[in-house]
C-alpha cells in the first residue's frame, strides 16, 4: 500500500536551528506529517540523479557520498537501494541544490524538496553558508514498509551570497530512495521552447552519441521543439552508426544543415540563425559535440531560464572529461586590464568531488558571478539575440566571450550555473595559444578588444602581447609569432573583409605555421638523429630561476644567446628531447634545437634557433604593436561602427550562409 505524505514547513534555518545544531533535531521541533494537504511541488527544476552502473567510485561522488555507507544499488537513474545502518549524502555536484544561484536570479521565493522512501528511514535536510558552513534545517522520520513521499517546503532568503541545500539518508533498515527531485511551488509565467544547436566538424560518432544521450532521456526529449546540426565537415553526421535511432527519436524536430567548415563560431550562428529566424524557439542551447552530456543539465538551464528575473544566458561548467569526477572550470571573467579571459574570483579550477566532496570544499559554495561561458553548453533566450544580434564572424576564439560581454552591456546576464554541466577535453591537454590556433587567439582577442575594453589605448593589452611574443621567441616557437603578426595586420586592416574571409582564414594560418620547422608534427623524436647533449650536461640549464634577480639575469642572457650566431651543427641536430611539461622557457632559452613533445603526447616539434629570424620577428611586433597603441581608439569607432551596423545583423549572415552554399533543409 502506497501512503502519499507531506512535509509543509516554511521558515529559515535560523527559526529552526543554528551552526551548533547537533545532526539529530530536538524531535519536538519537527513539522507534523499531514497527508491530506495538496502537495506543493508543482514544477520541476532539477533531478535527483543516480550514477550509472559502470561508473567508477571516483565519478559516483558526483551524485552521491557514500563515504558512511556501502556502494548505493541504483536500479535507474532515479531509484537506489540503500543498505540498513547506511547514511547516504547528497550532498553532491549534481544532487545539491544551487540555492544562492536561484536566490539571486530567480523570482522564486522557495523551493520544495520531494523525494519517496521505502523502508524505515530518516531524512534530513541540511543547508550551507557562503563560507562553507553547513547547518541542519529539518528532517522527518519514515516508520513502516510503505511507501511516503515527503516533500520539504525551504525558503530560499538566507542564500544571498552563497549556500546549496541538500539532504540525507539514515536508514534503520532496507531503503529505496526514488524519484526525488527539487521542485518550483509554482508554474513559470511561460514555459520555454527549447531548441538545441550543435556546431560539428569531422567528428560524426562524437555527435551522435550526444543526440543519442539527448533522445535517450524521455524527459529531455519532450522539452525539445528543435535540434540544428550545423554539420561542417566532409564526414557526414547523416552517415554516423545510430544516426537513424536519433532521426526516428526527433522526426522533424531534427534539422542537420551540412555547410562549409566556418568553424564555432559559423556553426553556432547557423544554429542560432536557425533556431530564432526559422522557427519559433524562445531559447536555444549551444552543444560542443566533443561531449558527454548529463541530459538533465538541459533540463535544468531551461528551467532556470524559466523562472529568471529577467533574460539571462544560462551556462553550463565543465568538468574534466579525461578525469571525469574533476571539476575543470566554474566560471570566467574578462579582465578589463589586459582584455584577457581567466577564472573568476573565488573560483577553483580542477577540483576533484573524488578527493574532496561539496561539503567538505568551503571555496564551492560561494556564489560566483561570471562574464561569459563558453559554448561547449550555453542557453541563450531569444530575447538576447533581438536585442544584441547574431555572433562575430570569428571563425573560432572570442565569440563566446564576445557575445557575453554584449550581451551584458545590453542588460542581460550570464550565469554559469552549478549542477548543470558537460564532460569535455580540458584545455589543459591542448596546446591550441601556439599551433595555428594563435592567429585566431590574437586576431579576436584585439577585435574583442576594440568593442569592450574601456581603454581608448588598449590599457596593458599591447603590452602583454609584446611579453608573450617574446616569450614564444625565446622557446624557439617562431610560427606561433608569425601567425600572430598575421593576426596584428588584420586587425589593423579592419573589419571589412571579416566575413569574406571566413571560409579561407583557417588554411592561410596553417600555411602560415607551416612555413617553419616548429609549426611541423613529426611522429616521433626517433625520426630524427639522437639528441647530442648527454643529461648531465642540462642538469644546470634545468635549474628554475625562483627570485626576481635570478629570473631578471636569465632572462637577459636568453636574449643575447638568441641574437647570436648558431652553430650549424647544434641546430641540424637536437641537443635534447623534451617532453611537453618540460619544455620551460629558461631552458629552450638557452639552446640551440631540441624536440619538444606536443601537448596531447602524439607528435613532437623539432624547434631550432635562428638568430635572423629572431631579431626580424622581434622588430616586427615591436613595431605592429605601437602602431596598433597608436591607431587604437579609430579602430575602436571602425569595429563598433561595423558591429552594431553589419557584423551581428541577421540578415547579413543569412546573406553570407547563402553565399558560401547555404541550403534551407
Amino acid at each position: 500500500m502506497t501512503e502519499t505524505t507531506r512535509t509543509d514547513f516554511l521558515m529559515t534555518t535560523d527559526t529552526f536551528a543554528t551552526a551548533d545544531t547537533p545532526t539529530r533535531p530536538d524531535p519536538v521541533s519537527e513539522p507534523a506529517l499531514e497527508d491530506l494537504l495538496p502537495g506543493k511541488a508543482v514544477q520541476l527544476l532539477q533531478r535527483v540523479l543516480m550514477p550509472r552502473p559502470a561508473d567508477q567510485i571516483k565519478v559516483r561522488s558526483l551524485y552521491l557520498d557514500e563515504s558512511h555507507s556501502g556502494r548505493a544499488k541504483c536500479s535507474s537513474r532515479y531509484s537506489a537501494e540503500l543498505g540498513a545502518g547506511w547514511e547516504v549524502s547528497f550532498a553532491t555536484y549534481f544532487n545539491a541544490f544551487p540555492a544562492s544561484y536561484w536566490r539571486r536570479w530567480s523570482v522564486l521565493d522557495t523551493v520544495v524538496l520531494r523525494v519517496t522512501v521505502t523502508g524505515g528511514c530518516r531524512v534530513d535536510v541540511h543547508r550551507s553558508k557562503a563560507n562553507g558552513e553547513s547547518m541542519h534545517v529539518t528532517g522527518a522520520v519514515h516508520e513502516g514498509d510503505g511507501e511516503q513521499t515527503l516533500e520539504f517546503s525551504l525558503d530560499l532568503a538566507p542564500f544571498g551570497d552563497g549556500g546549496w541545500y541538500w539532504f540525507d539518508v539514515t536508514t534503520d533498515e532496507r531503503t529505496v530512495v526514488r524519484d526525488a527531485g527539487w521542485y518550483a511551488p509554482q508554474a513559470p509565467a511561460e514555459q520555454p521552447r527549447l531548441a538545441v544547436g550543435m556546431c560539428t566538424y569531422n567528428r560524426p560518432v562524437d555527435a551522435v552519441a550526444a543526440l543519442s544521450a539527448l533522445v535517450g532521456d524521455e524527459v529531455v526529449r519532450d522539452q525539445l521543439s528543435l535540434v540544428v546540426v550545423a554539420d561542417q565537415g566532409n564526414d557526414h553526421v547523416r552517415d554516423a552508426a545510430h544516426y537513424g535511432e536519433v532521426a526516428d527519436a526527433l522526426g522533424s524536430r531534427l534539422r542537420v544543415l551540412e555547410q562549409p567548415n566556418l568553424g564555432g563560431s559559423g556553426g553556432f550562428a547557423r544554429a542560432m540563425h536557425e533556431s530564432f529566424v526559422n522557427s519559433d524557439a524562445t531559447h536555444v542551447v549551444l552543444l560542443d559535440d566533443d561531449i558527454q552530456l548529463e541530459p538533465d543539465s538541459l533540463l535544468r538551464a531551461r528551467a532556470f531560464a524559466a523562472y529568471a528575473r529577467k533574460p539571462v544566458l544560462v551556462g553550463g561548467q565543465m568538468l574534466a572529461l579525461q578525469d571525469r569526477s574533476v571539476l575543470h572550470t566554474m566560471g570566467e571573467i574578462v579582465d578589463r586590464s589586459n582584455f584577457f579571459w581567466r577564472n573568476a574570483p573565488n573560483t577553483e579550477y580542477f577540483h576533484d568531488f573524488g578527493e574532496e566532496s561539496l561539503r567538505e570544499t568551503p571555496d564551492l559554495h560561494r556564489r560566483i558571478d561570471v562574464d561569459y561561458n563558453g559554448w561547449w553548453m550555453c542557453l541563450i533566450p531569444r530575447a538576447v539575440f533581438e536585442a544584441v544580434g547574431m555572433p562575430l564572424p570569428l571563425f573560432i576564439k572570442w565569440d563566446d566571450a564576445e557575445y557575453g560581454l554584449r550581451a551584458h552591456a545590453a542588460g542581460f546576464p550570464t550565469v554559469s550555473l552549478p549542477g548543470a554541466a558537460i564532460w569535455h577535453l580540458s584545455w589543459g591537454d591542448k596546446d591550441d595559444a601556439s599551433d595555428w590556433q594563435a592567429y585566431f587567439h590574437i586576431r579576436n582577442r584585439l577585435i574583442a578588444a576594440a568593442l569592450h575594453s574601456p581603454h581608448s589605448d588598449g590599457g596593458q593589452i599591447f603590452r602583454d602581447m609584446l611579453k608573450h611574443d617574446l616569450r614564444f621567441l625565446i622557446t624557439l616557437q617562431y610560427s606561433t609569432v608569425e601567425l600572430h603578426q598575421m593576426a596584428y595586420r588584420d586587425f589593423l586592416a579592419g573589419p571589412d573583409r571579416l566575413f569574406e574571409d571566413m571560409p579561407t582564414s583557417v588554411v592561410r594560418a596553417r600555411e602560415k605555421r607551416a612555413t617553419h620547422p616548429d609549426g611541423r608534427v613529426l611522429p616521433s623524436s626517433g625520426d630524427l638523429p639522437l639528441p647530442s647533449m648527454h643529461a648531465a650536461e642540462a642538469i644546470k640549464l634545468r635549474t628554475i630561476p625562483t627570485n626576481p634577480l635570478s629570473i631578471a639575469k636569465t632572462l637577459v642572457q636568453a636574449v643575447a644567446h638568441n641574437a647570436t650566431p648558431v652553430e650549424p651543427s647544434t641546430a641540424e641536430i637536437p641537443q635534447l628531447n623534451l617532453s611537453y611539461q618540460d619544455a620551460r622557457w629558461f631552458l629552450l632559452a638557452r639552446l640551440d634545437s631540441a624536440t619538444v613533445g606536443t601537448a596531447d603526447g602524439r607528435g613532437v616539434t623539432f624547434r631550432r634557433r635562428d638568430p635572423k629570424t629572431f631579431r626580424r620577428l622581434f622588430t616586427g611586433s615591436l613595431q605592429l604593436l605601437r602602431r596598433m597603441r597608436k591607431e587604437f581608439p579609430e579602430l575602436q569607432s571602425r569595429y563598433r561602427a561595423a558591429a552594431a551596423r553589419e557584423l551581428t545583423s541577421p540578415e547579413r549572415w543569412g546573406e553570407a550562409f547563402e553565399s558560401w552554399g547555404y541550403e534551407r533543409p
